[in-house]
């Protein structure tokens, strides 16, 4: 059973591609799973679902660009009817700490019939340096609304490790892993230790809400700013303001701080114009 494929949801994402490169580290056949892979997995089309589940042992489960999405949970609430009826033996869900509608997609995974592991994230690291916010830290600038709250943000490699382990590992099913970083920070804290791995002034600059609205709504539309300034209300209102110890249970050491992140992340030229 061991040598079934491991079909890899979102394996061109962030953290899907290295939960994908980690298991093939690993020696464990994997099936990566995405709209233009050998093996085409759509969210949007449901007639992909089967035939990427067909035969592998378990599946790495994230949906793009967000479960707060609508029609997001009841598309996997279909996905998980559609791995029971092929056998898959075990998902593991990415999902999003302090989020409503991820709480709902967890509920649904939870009761799916197939066994599982619940991966509930803190806010990505990676967010500066692969994602919306890396271009305006190479501007030198961090705009961002909630104020003071302090988020204990975290490297999606670690995500990705806790996945690996549990896809592979004995012990993981059933369970919940809450994952953050190791300390707490707000934005502007964030913003200091971007300057010290750069090398340049990264300057927090607080907003509005409806300001981040208005910057989300300019680079991918209304619809989209909508749901993201959406979780921005509901996520960065002191409700996260917390460490957990989900990486130390699924790793059995601590999570990485964020100062690592920035300085390797500044080693492999993340914000040079070219990267």
């Amino acid at each position: 059973m061991k040598d079934q494929e491991i079909l890899v949801i979102g394996a061109t994402g962030k953290t899907g591609r290295r939960v994908a490169s980690r298991l093939e580290a690993r020696g464990v056949p994997v099936r990566q799973g995405s709209r233009n892979s050998a093996t085409p997995f759509d969210w949007d089309a449901p007639e992909t679902w089967g035939p990427a589940l067909r035969g592998a042992r378990a599946a790495y489960v994230t949906y793009f660009p967000d479960l707060a999405f609508p029609g997001a949970v009841e598309k996997l609430e279909s996905l998980c009817e559609t791995a029971r009826d092929m056998d898959v033996e075990h998902l593991v869900l990415l999902s999003g700490r302090g989020e409503h509608h991820a709480k709902v997609g967890e509920e649904v995974v939870h009761n799916s019939g197939v066994d599982f592991t619940i991966v509930r994230a803190a806010w990505f690291a990676q967010n500066f340096s692969e994602g919306y916010l890396r271009d305006p830290v190479l501007a030198g600038i961090l705009p961002m609304p909630g104020g003071d709250v302090a988020e204990p943000i975290i490297d999606i490699n670690d995500i990705a490790e806790v996945v690996v382990t549990a896809l592979t590992e004995e012990g993981h099913k059933g369970e919940l892993y809450e994952v953050s970083g190791p300390r707490l920070m707000t934005f502007a804290e964030m913003s200091t230790e971007l300057s010290r791995a750069t090398g340049r002034e990264i300057r927090h600059i607080p907003i509005s809400f409806e300001e981040f609205h208005a910057n989300i709504a300019q680079a991918g539309g209304a619809f989209v700013a909508d749901v993201f300034t959406a979780i921005a209300r509901e996520t960065l209102d002191g409700r996260n303001a917390h460490i957990t110890d989900g990486v130390m249970r699924a790793l059995g050491r601590g999570p990485r701080d964020f100062a690592d992140f920035a300085q390797a992340a500044a080693r492999t030229g993340a914000w040079t114009s070219a990267a």
